[in-house]
């Protein structure tokens, strides 16, 4: 019974924000400093406190007292905890629980490496190479190719893009609402639309692949979700092994199967066109690529 109590309890911060209306003067200061900096009290002293909020220790005593604790000690204690389960939540929808606030710099490297070998080991069993062969067919012989991705996903997508640009493919790279449906519009027959896209949900990427569908272009999705809507109404859609996570440490996993996939077509388009690795460097056919400051 005493646990329910407690977990029924009104947090500090909505001690404060309840009490606010009926305070005036110094004690009001305090209040309202509290609710706009908790995390700043929490480390803090009680002169420091009453400096900020241009008044006494006497009337910060006075305030906790209020509110029915023992003193500012036991408030800032009572908001250090409040401030802590607020930031294990954000931790937690954010980058996972993997990986803790205050793991050690190896410790996160190895989890971070583990789940992207898991990932990889996931691709290797799960794409499929008939798949890649048709669509790196495709690609080499297509009057175009339109290669979407956005935020995250734009980051694979981008470098398919370089890599095949550098190796002569006509190949246009997306990134815009605006943009992608000017270039879905563009495609016709024999053409190929590609999106990376780990959620599979995303509206934009829906209607890139819609329109490109429409005019008759082959779709292509690279995804962990293959019950995704934008993996259904793709011709081709690989399956990278690794769902879309909920957090960024599963997001950051998935990742590398997107990029091992994207990676994967490069090299199958490359073997298709191999007269176009050094016809296509930047210092003349056979030339290495220099840096221009180098």
């Amino acid at each position: 019974m005493a646990d329910m109590e407690r977990a029924e309890s009104p947090s500090p911060l909505q001690q404060v924000k309840r009490a606010l209306p009926e305070l005036n003067g110094a004690m009001q200061r305090v209040a309202e400093h509290i609710l706009a900096n908790p995390d700043e009290v929490a480390r803090g002293s009680i002169t420091k406190l009453a400096e900020v909020a241009q008044t006494s220790a006497a009337t910060v005593t006075r305030l906790s007292t209020h509110l029915g604790y023992a003193g500012y000690p036991a408030l800032r204690a009572a908001l250090a905890m409040e401030v802590g389960r607020g930031l294990e939540a954000g931790w937690a929808s954010d980058i996972g629980m993997a990986i803790g606030p205050a793991d050690p710099p190896e410790q996160v490297l190895n989890v971070l490496a583990s789940t992207q070998a898991n990932a990889l080991r996931n691709a290797l069993a799960a794409i499929d190479l008939n798949a890649a062969t048709r669509v790196a067919d495709a690609i080499a012989g297509a009057r175009r190719t339109h290669i979407y991705g956005e935020w995250g996903d734009a980051i694979p997508a981008r470098e398919l893009y370089i890599r095949l640009l550098r190796i002569g493919i006509p190949v246009w790279f997306f990134d815009g609402p605006q943009s992608s449906q000017i270039g879905a519009g563009l495609l016709g027959s024999g053409d190929v639309a590609l999106t990376v896209t780990r959620s599979g949900t995303d509206p934009t990427t829906l209607e890139f692949v819609r329109r490109a569908h429409d005019e008759g272009a082959l779709t292509v999705a690279i995804t962990g979700m293959v019950d995704s809507p934008i993996a259904r109404l793709a011709d081709v859609t690989f399956d990278t092994g690794t769902p879309n996570g909920s957090n960024w440490t599963e997001f950051f996993a998935g990742r590398a199967s997107d990029v091992l996939t994207a990676g994967l077509l490069f090299v199958l388009v490359a073997q298709r066109v191999p007269d176009h690795l050094t016809a296509n460097h930047p210092n003349g056919p056979g030339q290495p690529v220099v840096h221009p400051d180098t």
